[in-house]
């Protein structure tokens, strides 16, 4: 496995990179993108994440310089779904507050099971032929890809890892992405994943454009995650003669092809279409310090819009340690019944509004218009509690995917996966009615 202190980033957010492996200086041509010849007798490629006409500010594209064109392979054929789908039909209607158990990682006695083979639908809805919609996996695996890669053609993969560091090879380059950070693989993107021990995470797909950072609007020019944090993998290649198989997901099924190479074989580099990282440590909290409970947009790390002015797609929401100050106030989340959809899951620790039952590697979803929020133990110790400033979330790192759409789940989501929480309805049977005429 490769040493991850000795890897390098590129710092910025949606910034025009351009990266070169060491090995190969001057690959980049200069002043133009595709060269009569290119330098080491490499092979330029874009690949483009927009349309050609889209507005400059929304464009995205990166040339590759690589040492074979990624159309060297063989014929695509089918390949075994396993547990993922986009099937919104296949499992009843169910608008009951749902939670799931810590999904189950894979046995190594019973087999080998990479990051393709381990991904699970749990829940989604649109379509990605319309590219309209989204899905929400989770990934269990105990074993490294090895020479296998992965792409996306139906959209963009937001990566959050709940147990094991993953080693992401792409054709940008490597990163290393390990619980309590994320990574984004954007759509057409190839990539691999090792791992050194069995691994767990959660998965965002979307299938309309890209993730974005949310605008900040009176906040100002600095907040939540700014975009010096977020970090791009340089420039890397390997030369490889092997068998090597390059697996698709294209209109929701797997399809699989073989080539004699690596695809990792990208000298150089530029442009602002490309995978990237970020630390959800770094993200600056901004919080009620008056009174009442600022609403949860306020930590979202990133969005994707949709084309109605302030509704999203998805946005990639965190419930980070901070301070609580509020004055006469009920600090934890409100009781709410929403317009958006509510998955989340917990990377570690414990989450403020229902410490027990939410677990680690567990989930829980709330559909639209389902009402939900504290326990009821959270609820009488909130309201009973001394309101002095406490620290909130320390050594807890929950998450949300909220979405404008009305999200289905998938028959392993309700059924086959075997972790949906019987019980989870009686977290809130002990509320108590304390009204009192005058």
């Amino acid at each position: 496995m490769a040493d991850y202190g000795k890897l390098k980033y590129l710092s910025g957010f949606g910034n025009e990179f351009a990266s070169e492996d060491p090995r190969c200086p001057n690959a980049l041509p200069k002043g133009q993108n595709n060269p009569q010849k290119c330098a080491y007798g490499l092979y330029a490629e874009q690949l483009s994440g927009t349309a050609f006409t889209a507005p400059r500010v929304h464009n995205k594209r990166t040339w590759l310089y690589r040492i074979r064109p990624s159309v060297l392979h063989g014929k695509f054929k089918p390949l075994h779904q396993g547990n993922l789908s986009h099937n919104w039909d296949e499992w009843h209607p169910d608008p009951n507050q749902m939670r799931w158990h810590p999904f189950a990682i894979p046995d190594p006695s019973l087999g080998r099971v990479d990051f393709v083979e381990g991904m699970s639908t749990v829940c989604g809805a649109g379509d990605c032929r319309s590219r309209n919609g989204i899905a929400v996996h989770v990934f269990t695996c105990n074993a490294s890809m090895g020479d296998k890669c992965f792409y996306n053609s139906d959209g963009d993969f937001l990566i959050v890892p709940q147990k094991g560091t993953l080693l992401i090879t792409t054709e940008f380059g490597r990163m290393a992405v390990a619980p309590n950070e994320i990574c984004v693989i954007q759509q057409g993107m190839r990539f691999s994943v090792e791992i050194s021990e069995a691994s767990r995470g959660y998965v965002l797909e979307v299938f309309n454009g890209h993730f974005t950072l949310p605008d900040l609007g009176p906040i100002g020019a600095n907040g939540l995650a700014n975009p010096r944090d977020f970090l791009t993998p340089s420039a890397w290649y390997e030369d490889r003669s092997c068998e090597y198989t390059v697996v698709s997901k294209y209109q929701g099924k797997l399809f699989y092809t073989q080539q004699e190479h690596s695809p990792f074989d990208v000298a150089a580099w530029h442009g602002n279409y490309c995978p990237y990282k970020y630390d959800l440590d770094n993200f600056m909290v901004i919080n009620a310090v008056a009174f009442d409970h600022a609403d949860p947009s306020i930590f979202t790390v990133l969005t994707c819009q949709s084309n109605k002015p302030g509704v999203a797609v998805a946005d990639f929401v965190i419930f980070p340690p901070r301070w609580s100050v509020q004055d006469h106030t009920f600090r934890p989340p409100y009781y709410h019944r929403n317009c958006m959809s509510e998955f989340m899951g917990l990377i570690k620790g414990k989450y403020e509004a229902k410490e027990e039952g939410f677990q680690a590697g567990g989930a829980t979803l709330h559909s639209m218009m389902t009402p939900h929020g504290p326990d009821a133990a959270c609820f009488e110790g909130a309201s009973n509690a001394e309101l002095k400033p406490q620290r909130v979330a320390d050594g807890t790192m929950a998450f949300m995917f909220e979405s404008s759409f009305s999200m289905a789940i998938t028959k392993w989501g309700g059924l086959t996966c075997q972790k949906v929480d019987e019980k989870y309805k009686e977290c809130w049977e002990p509320l108590q009615k304390h009204f009192k005429s005058s």
